[in-house]
C-alpha cells in the first residue's frame, strides 16, 4: 500500500528556468540537501540532474529533472518531443519491492531498472501505457 504522494516530477531544460517558475513565481523553496544544490542529484538510469522543491510545510515535493547534455534517456526524449512539463507521479511505500509486485500482479507494466549489488529494488517505475497515461514511480517512505 502506498503511504502518500511523495512528489510530482517535471522535466525542464535548465534549473534556471525551473527556479524562475517554481521558486520565483510560485514561491516554492529548493530542498538544497536532497537536491545536492547547486549541481543536482544525478540519476544515472535517466541521465538527469534532479532538484527538489518543497510544497509549503508539507512532505510533498516537486522534482525537476534536467537531462544531462547529450542524454538519450526517456526524460531527454520527453523534453525534446513534448517540451517542459509533467513527467511522472511518485508514490511512497514502506516496501518498494512488495508494491512493485502488487502492481505487476494487477497487470501494470514495470520498466526494468538496475538493482543494487545485493539484488534489492530501491525504486520502481511503471509504464504510462499501463497506468492511465502517466509514468508512475514508487520510492521508499522517507519520513523520520
Amino acid at each position: 500500500m502506498f503511504t502518500r504522494l511523495d512528489h510530482v516530477g517535471l522535466v525542464a531544460p535548465t534549473i534556471e528556468e525551473a527556479v524562475a517558475i517554481l521558486g520565483d513565481a510560485l514561491g516554492l523553496a529548493v530542498d538544497k540537501g536532497r537536491s545536492k544544490w547547486p549541481e543536482g542529484s544525478y540519476f544515472e538510469p535517466e541521465q538527469t540532474y534532479n532538484y527538489f522543491f518543497n510544497v509549503g510545510e508539507g512532505e510533498t515535493q516537486v522534482e525537476v529533472l534536467i537531462p544531462a547534455p547529450g542524454a538519450t534517456s526517456g526524460a531527454a526524449r520527453f523534453l525534446e518531443k513534448r517540451g517542459a512539463g509533467l513527467h511522472h507521479l511518485c508514490y511512497a511505500a514502506l516496501d518498494v519491492a512488495a508494491e512493485a509486485e502488487r502492481l505487476r500482479a494487477a497487470g501494470l507494466r514495470e520498466i526494468e531498472l538496475p538493482r543494487t549489488a545485493d539484488g534489492r529494488q530501491t525504486v520502481a517505475f511503471f509504464h504510462p501505457s499501463s497506468t492511465g497515461g502517466v509514468l508512475t514511480e514508487i520510492v521508499p517512505e522517507r519520513r523520520g
